[in-house]
């Protein structure tokens, strides 16, 4: 569904509508979610026509970008594939978990159905895992309305520990509000502070002695707790991703093998 700022209502934002051209980047923004929450509707009512698809380097999962304006700052939009979690049983959710792990968007917005929040949190849950830098839009607020259901979004944002921005997309409710935390998140205005999820003692006693080796072996730049929790998971497409990142010269004091990449 393509949307104009017009058809987003008087309380969007001109500017974000941009339509002509703009090479640079100052901000990319991965925006990720279930399929059905209207995640493609965020996309195209932030990005208007200034978009483009493409598949992702050696898939045939469809890659869509697009770019918009705020505050005099360019953001680059990457849609995701939409996944129900990152665990890497499917290629749509192996592109999501890969480009969020390794390519580090500045933030990521993980777009959520009111209606049925429950089972969407648990790839909020995931994201959080690998980046703290998250915005949740809890989407379709008006379908959540019709069907009488309420959601304390004060409350779930002082759980998640993230900003969390109700939204009606498809009217354009709500859109300015997440544009607004998209910009104070990337720009460090807001710092999240995203909860942890906990594990078993024996499983976090694993994580503790194998932590600190992958942190030694990757570099402060990845999230050295969900690596560990891969590894201890036996993901081997993340353990050829980090051979691969490694063998690529991108952490010169990393190593290749040893008992973590064994």
């Amino acid at each position: 569904m393509g949307l104009t700022h017009q058809a987003c209502g008087s309380g969007a934002t001109k500017e974000i509508f941009m339509k002509e051209h703009v090479s640079k980047v100052d901000y990319v923004i991965a925006l990720a979610g279930n399929p059905n929450t209207g995640k493609s509707t965020v996309f195209n009512a932030l990005t208007g026509l200034n978009q483009h698809t493409g598949n992702w380097p050696g898939k045939t999962v469809v890659r869509a970008e697009g770019k918009y304006i705020n505050q005099g700052m360019v953001y680059k939009l990457v849609d995701l594939p939409g996944t129900y979690s990152l665990l890497a049983n499917s290629v749509e959710e192996q592109v999501a978990r890969d480009y969020l792990c390794f390519s580090k968007p500045d933030a990521t917005v993980v777009v959520v159905d009111a209606t049925c929040l429950e089972r969407n949190l648990n790839l909020v849950l995931q994201v959080l895992e690998i980046t703290p830098k998250v915005i949740v839009c809890v989407n379709l607020m008006d379908e959540a309305e019709r069907k009488k259901i309420r959601v304390d979004i004060d409350t779930l944002a002082s759980e998640l520990g993230v900003p969390v921005v109700p939204t009606a997309a498809r009217n354009g409710l709500g859109l300015n509000k997440l544009v607004t935390k998209i910009t104070e998140v990337t720009k460090g205005n807001v710092k999240p502070k995203p909860y942890v999820v906990r594990y078993s003692p024996e499983i976090e006693k694993a994580i503790n002695w194998l932590q600190p080796k992958v942190e030694k072996l990757v570099g402060p730049e990845f999230n050295s707790r969900w690596l560990a929790l891969r590894f201890l998971d036996n993901d081997l497409t993340v353990t050829e991703k980090i051979k691969e990142y490694l063998s690529n010269g991108k952490h010169p004091q990393g190593k290749v093998g040893g008992e973590i990449l064994a």
